[in-house]
């Protein structure tokens, strides 16, 4: 089995990343959500990127990862949360999403940045199987406070 492709996503590929992002927001996002995250992805002064796979050179999108580049306390160094990793069912199981985060990686490596870091549900079983294999599981809880 050959590698996915990986690539950033740029303007020419919204047809092929609104059905990824739409199944992985499980209807969640209103237009104005998608229309701005998508300008946000293709603004390179944004300090929000994403990346496609492809199975083959040309082929469709069949996954997508979000990062934020943000600076942090306690590094000189730019730190990066992977907010969005979604596969198409279809091509699961082939090591798309484990392409994605180690291009990730090596994007940061190249970059200097501090770390890489993520979050899963607990029940996501095939997301948390990855990640225990990529990365190093903290124990930490998360509390949100919504403010809008």
């Amino acid at each position: 089995m050959t590698a996915p492709i990986i690539a950033p996503l740029n303007k020419d590929d919204y047809d092929g990343w609104l059905p990824l992002w739409q199944a992985n927001m499980e209807g969640t996002v209103t237009p104005d959500v998608t229309a701005s995250t998508w300008a946000r992805i293709c603004d390179p002064t944004f300090p929000v990127h994403g990346l496609c796979a492809r199975l083959e050179k040309g082929g469709p999108i069949v996954g997508i990862c979000h990062f934020i580049l943000h600076p942090t306390t306690g590094s000189v160094k730019y730190a990066c949360y992977m907010q969005d990793l979604f596969v198409d069912p279809s091509a699961r199981r082939r090591g798309v999403g484990r392409e994605l985060v180690i291009q990730l990686a090596a994007l940061g490596q190249a970059a200097g940045w501090t770390r890489l870091y993520w979050l899963a549900e607990e029940k996501n079983a095939a997301a948390q199987s990855l990640y225990r294999d990529i990365g190093i599981k903290l124990d930490f809880s998360l509390h949100v406070l919504p403010l809008s």
